[in-house]
């Protein structure tokens, strides 16, 4: 097959986890349409479904909740790691080193399988995030498990050290349905590149990471929510947005590689940052938003990807900006483990061949002849 450049169009491998972009603008998570799931599942139903391949029942779903809750502690000797970090590390760098640390302290082995692991990196990412944040923000050693019933309200309770608001708890667990799988993106790829070298499960989650830091795969919705905090009302976000256009600036937060109609993930999430707008009373951030998305429309005939109108879902619930990618994170582990765990059961190295378009075939000149 042709090659589009970064390997757009090539298809890499099969997969029972996930379908994206069908016709331009489906999204599936084990033939579930995301529409469904997060209308009428949490994200614990969604992780179980990503992990185990089916929806769990009633009492399948509460043991898997306490299953997680139990995953939530941290070692010492982690915490010892943490406090280490940087106050200025970015959150992302944050996890990245967490989860390398936790891999020597709990390594993969006969007595803890790729399901245990991830379990337990769904459990405890909010934990490390939490711990660093609060130790490098003000010194304070957070308590960090929770008997809160879902990753979204612990996560919530940790970073705002209070019970927090239900409306604020579904909307991030809405949140973390819509990120948590998205079929051969980068990270997953990444993913599942590692782990056919027969690499350790903490190994392709750290290079899931890395891959997911960067601003055209997860750190779009921090570029984001940069720019629209930029103006303080819709007719300067228009005017700067025309001029960078004008200067071939890329927008981030619009387009995709793989949907072409639409993002069927972004009217959800707008739908949340809606609601939280008219609840606070929100003057700029939703209107400037909805305007720079009208312009991207008329102008260039792009949508809105999931990253933009998470940016201020999550702005107006107090999550600082540079945690929103981390977020993405403590929501993808379910479907990066879910394709680790499907790469191992047929697995077979990844080692594409790549077109060389270097010089001819020539002679080496011995280096005192070189002058």
């Amino acid at each position: 097959m042709a090659n589009e450049g970064g390997l757009a169009g090539v298809v890499a491998g099969k997969t029972t986890i996930a379908t994206v972009g069908k016709e331009g603008v489906g999204l599936t998570y084990r033939g579930y349409s995301i529409e469904d799931l997060a209308g009428n599942a949490t994200f614990e139903e969604v992780a179980y479904l990503l992990l185990y391949g089916e929806l769990p029942t009633v009492a399948q779903l509460a043991d898997y909740k306490n299953t997680l809750k139990a995953s939530r502690g941290l070692p010492d000797r982690l915490k010892t790691v943490l406090e280490q970090i940087p106050k200025d590390a970015h959150p992302m760098d944050v996890l990245r080193t967490g989860c390398s640390a936790l891999g020597t302290i709990e390594p993969e082995g006969h007595d803890r399988d790729g399901l245990m692991i991830a379990n337990r990196l769904i459990g405890c990412f909010g934990s490390m995030l939490m711990y660093w944040y609060h130790v490098a923000t003000t010194g304070v050693r957070i308590e960090v498990e929770t008997d809160d019933d879902s990753v979204a309200a612990h996560f919530l309770r940790l970073l705002h050290q209070k019970d927090p608001d239900e409306m604020a708890i579904r909307m991030m667990d809405v949140s973390l349905i819509l990120y948590a799988e998205h079929e051969f993106n980068a990270s997953t790829f990444t993913a599942r590149i590692i782990t056919s070298t027969l690499s350790d499960f903490y190994s392709a989650v750290t290079g899931a990471i890395g891959a997911l830091r960067g601003p055209l795969h997860g750190g779009a919705n921090e570029k984001a929510m940069e720019l629209i905090e930029q103006f303080s009302n819709p007719d300067d976000a228009e005017k700067a947005v025309m001029e960078m256009l004008g200067n071939k600036v890329k927008i981030m937060g619009f387009g995709h590689r793989v949907y072409r109609i639409a993002d069927p993930r972004s009217e959800i999430i707008q739908g949340w940052a809606k609601t939280f707008s008219e609840a606070v009373g929100d003057p700029v951030i939703y209107p400037v938003s909805e305007r720079i998305h009208a312009v991207m429309k008329r102008e260039k005939n792009m949508f809105p990807n999931l990253d933009f109108y998470s940016a201020s879902a999550y702005h107006f619930v107090g999550i600082p900006t540079d945690m929103f990618t981390p977020l993405f994170v403590m929501s993808r582990i379910t479907g990066w483990a879910a394709h680790i765990l499907e790469q191992r059961a047929d697995n077979r190295l990844i080692r594409p061949g790549a077109d060389y378009v270097g010089p001819d075939p020539r002679t080496l000149v011995p280096i005192e002849q070189r002058g």
